[in-house]
């Protein structure tokens, strides 16, 4: 069997220290660091107040206001980082084999913000159970790969892998051996996540795993220094287009 190559033709960034590819690229460049204290919900009490939030993201900018309500943060970050990479892809879908197209995403905790919003919500009523409809879709870690999948109309594999901090890593493997293997013509993958918030932070840190360098947040990221204290939670969402 004769393996196929495969290229990158597209890509998409919604991250913490720039909400679109060449925003993001820039703040690369320019050594910009994304760790600040916590604005999303008061962290005084928590071992880290820091982390790398996305910033002046707004999702009814690029989807319908009644579909943004259904889907969780990292679902939001990834629709909008696939629609990017296909846009500079120059993929015209229209003219393809969306049979042929796949949606391999990443997320290692999917939808945690839906999660503990719904138990919060729980908790403080009197013990009837009124949880939203959209609870368990917009929770679950594959609601990202069917949105993208449904909104583009591709029909290829829709999957998302979920290893821990490997698993864009491993969604983009997958695409990659799709392609190569020719059960696929293209496929969009990447990975998002949205856990800055009280179970994220507090979970992280029951663990002892995330840097509590609270007086210098820009500097907090550290790996293999010798004065290392663990690592700098983040979110956001990117995509690349992988095609033969």
């Amino acid at each position: 069997m004769e393996l196929r190559r495969v290229v990158v033709t597209g890509l998409g960034a919604l991250t913490p220290v720039g909400n679109t590819l060449q925003e993001y690229w820039d703040g690369l460049v320019s050594g910009r660091s994304g760790a600040v204290p916590i604005t999303k919900f008061d962290a005084e009490k928590f071992k880290t107040r820091f982390a790398c939030e996305v910033k002046g993201f707004d999702p009814t900018a690029f989807i319908d206001r009644k579909e943004a309500r259904k889907m969780d943060p990292f679902s939001q970050y990834a629709v909008v980082t696939a629609d990017e990479a296909i846009r500079d892809s120059g993929l015209e879908l229209e003219k393809e084999d969306r049979d042929q197209i796949g949606v391999i995403w990443g997320s290692g905790i999917g939808g945690l913000q839906t999660f503990q919003d719904e138990c919060f919500n729980f908790a403080k009523g009197d013990g009837t159970p009124r949880f939203n409809p959209f609870f368990i879709p917009k929770m679950i870690a594959d609601s990202a790969s069917g949105l993208i999948s449904m909104r583009h109309g591709l029909r290829g594999p829709s999957y998302v892998t979920v290893s821990a901090c490997a698993s864009s890593n491993n969604s983009m493997i997958d695409a990659f051996n799709y392609i190569r293997l020719g059960m696929c013509t293209a496929v969009v993958t990447g990975g998002s996540e949205a856990a800055i918030n009280e179970a994220g932070v507090g979970g992280f840190n029951a663990l002892h795993a995330m840097s509590t360098r609270n007086d210098d947040p820009a500097t907090a990221s550290r790996p293999y220094d010798l004065d290392r204290d663990g690592f700098v939670l983040g979110e956001g969402g990117a995509a690349i287009i992988l095609e033969d």
